[in-house]
């Protein structure tokens, strides 16, 4: 039986005799309805923190402090919403390309109550102060065991889904869904190895100690960041980008060297959130070294997306969600240069424990991650629910330019007060001494904070606008079909 070999514009095309496969869909419906709720929920929760720290009267004793909300904001954007949409696009990527179902629909929906039962075992500990305090990894053991279960139902589901293929050729999207499952597998088993302090206690201490814990912890966080929040929603924009520009990928031998140069190098780049530690020097320089080295493949990736509009590119006049992928691909490509760029040691010793450090986290996060994720979704919506389009073409554009000024002032705050915190802290007088003092420069910060605020609620609006779109469109009625005119004397004569 022949096929036809692929291109990234359109699915895979069946063979010839074959009756089109029935796609499980359902399941990818709740994956995406749960993304958005998440993500309003995460998006509320960062406003939350930026007021605290603009004004601490919003700090409220016990369960809504700093310390507590903040790695509940992080763990609901990362792993709630940017897990349920991961999972949502990998599970319709991997079917319409490889023209199969999934393995098991069983399997698909233990996934999802499973992994929303973590978000809220997680969640609800953050908040009673139950966490192991690692960036990234807080969840205290039985989390963490709860979720290796979940997570291998998941690779499992994915992998034997790939290998009931009707199409002999693997599309390169599924190449970066299938490392993300596998790396953040490896990085999760490996870092959370801890001993509870009891059977019955949530306590637990981790098995590793000393500096090799922090590089473990590192080796396993920037990894996180590598491997969750790039190689899975690389994936997503090797699909979704050419599809809804209707274009072939710009270049599909790019896209191949890409993977394999980005995966290789990444796996090494953890140790640059370590230099000036305790770790030997030379770890230090190698992930210096291999940082340096990401530019190429990541810029790779984003011109071989942003030049799949060749021969397209009227339409980013007119198409919000194009508009939304294209600055995504941007946004990676920004943020990709400056964390090479803030890893140099020199530019380091300025940046490090300084808001410049946040401020490029979140261009990352809110500029790539969340844009490229609400161009899927804006994709994704219509097709699940059998709608002919979204319900408002102008609100998605009015999603894009409030969410986009949100982004700006958030960054562009959070660069200019890094940037002055480093110098304030290197000032010194003609005696030695430090020329600003703590408070000073915490005084120095409230400016910007009010601005990030601002921007942080600026794109907490644009989500609320998306959500009221997407639930217009899901409860549409279908448009009624018309009946034929009877023929009158004008139309005859």
């Amino acid at each position: 039986m022949s096929t036809v070999q692929p291109t990234a514009g359109t699915d895979f095309p069946a063979p010839v005799a074959a009756a089109p496969p029935r796609y499980d869909e359902t399941i990818l419906k709740y994956f995406t309805i749960a993304a958005m709720f998440w993500a309003i929920a995460g998006f509320a929760v960062g406003v939350l923190l930026a007021l605290q720290m603009a004004f601490p009267a919003f700090n409220l004793e016990p369960y809504l402090t700093f310390g507590r909300v903040r790695p509940l904001h992080t763990s609901a954007v990362i792993f709630a919403f940017g897990g349920n949409i991961l999972f949502a696009t990998s599970y319709h990527v991997v079917q319409r390309t490889c023209q199969t179902r999934l393995f098991s629909t069983k399997m698909a929906w233990f996934h999802f109550w499973g992994y929303q039962a973590f978000i809220l075992m997680a969640g609800l500990g953050y908040l009673f102060g139950v966490t192991q305090g690692k960036e990234y990894a807080e969840p205290e053991w039985y989390a963490d065991l709860w979720l290796t279960v979940v997570w291998v139902v998941y690779l499992v589901n994915y992998l034997m889904t790939l290998t009931r293929r009707k199409e002999k050729h693997i599309y390169v999207a599924n190449w970066f869904f299938l490392s993300f499952i596998v790396t953040v597998a490896i990085l999760h088993l490996c870092n959370n190895v801890s001993l509870p302090v009891s059977f019955v206690g949530v306590k637990s201490y981790s098995l590793w100690a000393g500096v090799q814990s922090a590089l473990i912890q590192w080796w396993y966080g920037h990894n996180a960041v590598g491997f969750f929040l790039t190689a899975g929603f690389l994936g997503m924009m090797y699909y979704y980008v050419p599809k809804q520009a209707d274009r072939p990928v710009y270049s599909y031998r790019l896209s191949i060297i890409h993977f394999w140069s980005l995966i290789f190098i990444y796996i090494w780049a953890g140790p640059h959130h370590l230099l000036y530690t305790s770790l030997p020097d030379w770890a230090q320089t190698l992930g210096m070294t291999f940082s340096i080295m990401l530019w190429m493949p990541s810029w790779g990736g984003m011109i071989n997306g942003v030049m799949t509009l060749s021969g397209a590119w009227h339409k980013l006049r007119d198409d919000p969600i194009l508009q939304f992928m294209i600055i995504a691909l941007a946004f990676y490509g920004m943020s990709t240069f400056e964390g090479p760029l803030m890893s140099i040691k020199t530019v380091n010793a300025l940046s490090h424990y300084t808001n410049w450090t946040v401020g490029h986290v979140h261009a990352g996060a809110l500029g790539w991650v969340a844009y490229i994720s609400f161009g899927a979704i804006y994709y994704l919506v219509p097709h699940l629910w059998k709608k002919p389009a979204m319900f408002s073409k102008g609100l998605i554009s009015v999603h894009l330019w409030i969410s986009t000024v949100g982004i700006v002032l958030y960054i562009t705050s959070m660069w200019v007060a890094g940037i002055m915190q480093g110098l304030m802290w290197r000032a010194y007088d003609e005696m030695g001494f430090l020329t600003y003092s703590f408070v000073e420069v915490v005084q120095a910060m409230h400016p910007y904070y009010i601005i990030r605020a601002l921007g942080g609620l600026l794109f907490l609006t644009g989500g609320l606008i998306m959500v009221w779109n997407i639930w217009r469109t899901i409860n549409e009625p279908k448009p009624r079909v018309a009946r034929p005119a009877k023929p009158t004397l004008a139309a005859a004569e």
